[in-house]
């Protein structure tokens, strides 16, 4: 708990510092000339998308598929409670929104911390409806991806179809894509990820009024999806926690949050890998194990956790960042968790594996003194094969009596049920616009 007090101090800081550096250092075409106050957001590059014809070719899906290239799978039998719609009907659907299809993409740069709590500078996209202010803006965590060609700041974030709507998104890429791809990736290493991401917000925020593209409402919406719906979460309690410390005017508003098919337990996750032996998406065994070891500073070498096979093309297949997660699986070629772990990881008693345990204990949201506070829409499929369903049962044991609506089924894969996950918070934030103009 003090690295993470000492988190929510630093962030406290970055917060109060903003509100006093801002200044007029900004032109109206979301250019940034002047990089002087480092924590504002700097833009580099900007682009247009028109979404008329469909999704551009570098959307990529949670295994690394590209949207255009997307093979749509049966919905496995038993009770649903959503129509059996395909995956591609559904992403179709996606598109389906008057005429609204012009989204303005902009990546730039901002300053955070990295995990020895050292300053650096780390990228990220704002997508912004063209020639509108947006109604509100979205913090977008994004889920787990390979190659630096995924990463927010590199592709067209799938989440990115909101904006026809009228919302603004906010996506960071984590430490370990972007301007950071030379890094090693802190994988579910909770706090420290919250904190890249909101002080992206931090950093948007005061450049958003500055370009004249100040949403409309002031409190923002946090979603996520995989990877990003932990952090999301973990993104909701760094906000709220930091809350209480700040006059009101400083406060950072949560309109509502949207997590989809998170591990919010990662102790429970890695542990169902070895109780099952079965590990239904390879790649995460030495991505947790490299997050948690490199993320939390431990003493443990990764050749005693993953066998020699595997362990000696880690930098090549994961930490080159030039290979999707599809493709990284491919190169493990095994789903057999004894044949990703040594014998010693598997044992689960030995004192290595035992600070590895602890380590996924504070990194997993679920372990946190904390209730949500904020409107939260938790999304899971019961057939999820890369994130179990036990992290839904979990979450929903622990936050009782949240302001929390669960949708829990048996909505098909890991993929599908993020493609059912975006459609769900379009239908919502539809079904939310549609109440407020009945009742105006």
């Amino acid at each position: 708990m003090a690295r993470f007090h000492h988190i929510v101090f630093l962030t406290l800081i970055t917060v109060i510092t903003a509100s006093c550096r801002f200044g007029d250092t900004y032109t109206t075409d979301f250019e940034t000339p002047s990089a002087a106050d480092s924590t504002m957001f700097r833009v580099i590059s900007q682009r247009e998308t028109d979404l008329s014809h469909g999704l551009p070719s570098d959307c990529y899906l949670p295994d690394g598929t590209r949207m255009n290239d997307y093979q749509d799978e049966p919905l496995p039998n038993g009770p649903r409670k959503t129509s059996s719609v395909t995956g591609t009907a559904i992403a179709q659907s996606l598109l389906d929104w008057e005429n609204a299809n012009k989204v303005v993409e902009i990546v730039g740069v901002y300053r955070s911390l990295d995990a020895d709590l050292q300053p650096i500078t780390l990228s990220g996209k704002v997508m912004l409806p063209k020639g509108q202010k947006p109604k509100r803006m979205i913090l977008v965590s994004h889920y787990t991806v390979g190659s630096n060609a995924e990463a927010p700041s590199n592709s067209f974030s799938l989440e990115g179809v909101l904006v026809k709507m009228g919302y603004g998104l906010v996506i960071p890429d984590y430490i370990g894509y972007g301007v950071t791809a030379d890094r090693i990736h802190p994988y579910l290493v909770m706090d420290l990820t919250a904190l890249n991401v909101l002080d992206m917000w931090h950093a948007v925020k005061p450049w958003l009024k500055a370009v004249g593209m100040e949403p409309q409402e002031k409190a923002i919406d946090l979603m996520g999806y995989s990877q990003g719906g932990a952090t999301t979460m973990a993104v909701q309690h760094m906000i709220e926690r930091i809350n209480d410390y700040l006059p009101d005017s400083l406060q950072t508003k949560i309109h509502r949050v949207f997590a989809g098919g998170g591990p919010y337990d990662v102790k429970a996750t890695f542990e169902r890998f070895i109780n099952t032996d079965v590990a239904g998406y390879p790649v995460a065994v030495p991505l947790v194990l490299q997050g948690m070891i490199k993320g939390n500073g431990l003493n443990i070498a990764m050749t005693d956790m993953i066998q020699p096979q595997i362990c000696e093309n880690i930098d090549s297949w994961i930490n080159s960042k030039r290979y999707t997660t599809a493709q990284i699986n491919g190169f493990i070629n095994t789903k057999v968790t004894h044949e990703i772990l040594t014998e010693e990881a598997m044992a689960q008693t030995s004192d290595k594996v035992a600070e590895l345990y602890k380590a996924m204990t504070e990194n997993s949201i679920v372990s946190y003194d904390w209730t949500p506070k904020a409107a939260v829409y938790i999304m899971h499929s019961m057939d999820d094969e890369t994130v179990p369903y036990t992290n839904a049962v979990n979450a929903k044991n622990k936050w009782k009596g949240a302001n929390i609506e669960y949708n829990f089924g048996h909505y098909g894969s890991h993929v599908k049920c993020c493609l059912r996950f975006i459609y769900s918070v379009q239908t919502l934030l539809e079904q939310e616009e549609k109440e407020k103009k009945n009742y105006e």
